[in-house]
């Protein structure tokens, strides 16, 4: 007779087998870094340094926790009672794989934080469970890239409904299996129905061959493609490699890494052309910035997070202008832009996912500006949270940012935001997520 494994010995040893496997990645990533030189004195002066190390835990202030209560309360407004879902804007009954990921990890920050108690935190992760393990899946592979909060039906992401879906997505796939693994870690009797969720899913169509795979759909045409750029493509690979999938060639940016000079500071540049692999490239604080709150920056991450922050205070140091920029929903057309260091060749270029410039929506981004402010607590990262005080403090959790040209609010009330915001609080007080 074959014996039985249990869930709980098959959950404890694919987890440690993950933290091994990403254990001896980090490892040849600390000596591919000294190979091919990114410590080298033009790239990181000695000033540099103390940036390097993370900052300890230390205490909050009573405004840190009142900035965390009013993020949480975009949890509370949004939420899908019927389904345990909560919607990615505020009033669009929509969702993607990333903010539900993102919404599991702001809920266990509330939870640590004590924003919520244990009877509240285990009802919405028992409901959201539930839901998860009947979500319909794309060719019964891989959860969809968008669904109806309301009803859990696949969408595209205007929320029209799509029977056979549209797709995957890779980096929304590697941004739920990180919230699965904090939330599995942080309450252990939730790990039965994590794994059964999971096992639904074939978690290689999507990481293989050392990659990350999306699936596109376009009308009737089908296409898998490598997904991820700078940044992204390593904290998806870093997600990833928890559960043991080969992510091997994702894990360091050291093939895809050139420099290239933003306000005197040299920053890391993807040499994949944007025209030639029809993606954009943008450098911006968000993968730097998860990858810090919730698992902890590798050494090549470190470096190349610091030199992200350093040009976006070096641009306010010429110019005056407040500088913290990330990816964000808009109040405008086109929605949703990705405001960079650089991207697509330019400088400071704000960017839409089909690559078109929209240099007059750069935000000052209220997600950014927490997440950079948790992890290095500099004075100019103060002062950006103080250039917050005109966003307006509503019942409905953070607005998403300001506006750099009218000077006006970017009212967009987003699950992101919000969840970032959660994080970075809970990482000025516990450090990063996944212990």
């Amino acid at each position: 007779m074959t014996p039985r494994i249990s869930p709980a010995f098959r959950t404890s040893f694919l987890f440690v087998t993950g933290l091994l496997i990403a254990a001896f990645v980090a490892s040849s990533l600390e000596s591919a870094g000294q190979r091919w030189g990114i410590w080298s004195p033009n790239i990181l002066n000695e000033t540099e340094v103390d940036f390097l190390r993370p900052l300890p835990p230390r205490p909050l202030s009573q405004q840190d926790l009142e900035d965390a209560q009013l993020a949480w309360r975009y949890f509370e407004a949004n939420l899908q009672a019927e389904t345990g879902l909560v919607d990615s804007v505020a009033g669009f009954p929509s969702t993607t794989i990333w903010d539900q990921g993102s919404y599991v990890l702001a809920s266990v920050a509330a939870h640590r934080l004590e924003l919520i108690s244990d009877t509240v935190f285990s009802a919405r992760m028992r409901s959201f469970l539930s839901s998860f393990a009947e979500l319909p899946l794309f060719d019964d592979t891989l959860p969809n890239k968008a669904y109806d909060t309301r009803h859990l039906a696949m969408t595209d992401y205007a929320n029209n409904r799509s029977e056979q879906g549209v797709g995957w997505s890779a980096l929304d796939m590697a941004r739920m299996l990180m919230a699965f693994r904090v939330l599995e870690q942080h309450s252990p009797d939730l790990s039965p129905e994590i794994q059964s969720i999971i096992s639904r899913w074939n978690l290689t169509a999507f990481a293989h061959d050392g990659e990350l795979w999306g699936m596109n759909v376009d009308q009737s045409a089908r296409e898998l493609l490598q997904e991820g750029r700078l940044g992204y493509e390593q904290y998806g690979a870093r997600a990833s490699a928890l559960y043991g999938l080969d992510v091997s060639f994702a894990m360091s940016a050291e093939r895809n890494l050139s420099w290239t000079e933003v306000s005197g500071i040299k920053i890391p540049k993807d040499r994949r052309n944007a025209s030639y692999y029809h993606a954009i490239t943008p450098i911006l604080s968000e993968p730097y910035l998860l990858a810090a709150l919730e698992i902890g920056l590798d050494s090549e991450g470190r470096i190349l997070a610091h030199k992200v922050y350093a040009a976006q205070q070096a641009r306010f140091e010429d110019t005056g202008i407040p500088t913290m920029v990330s990816e964000d929903h808009v109040d405008a057309r086109p929605s949703f832009l990705y405001s960079s260091v650089f991207a697509n060749g330019q400088n400071w270029a704000v960017v839409s996912e089909a690559g078109d410039f929209h240099n007059e929506l750069r935000t000052l981004s209220t997600k950014a500006v927490f997440g950079w402010d948790a992890l290095y607590n500099t004075t100019y990262s103060n002062a950006m949270r103080k250039e917050l005080n005109m966003l307006s403090r509503n019942q409905s959790g953070w607005q998403a940012g300001i506006y750099e040209t009218s000077k006006k609010p970017n009212t967009a009330l987003t699950l992101n935001t919000n969840a970032v915001i959660l994080e970075a609080i809970h990482y000025k007080a516990f450090g990063p997520l996944l212990q």
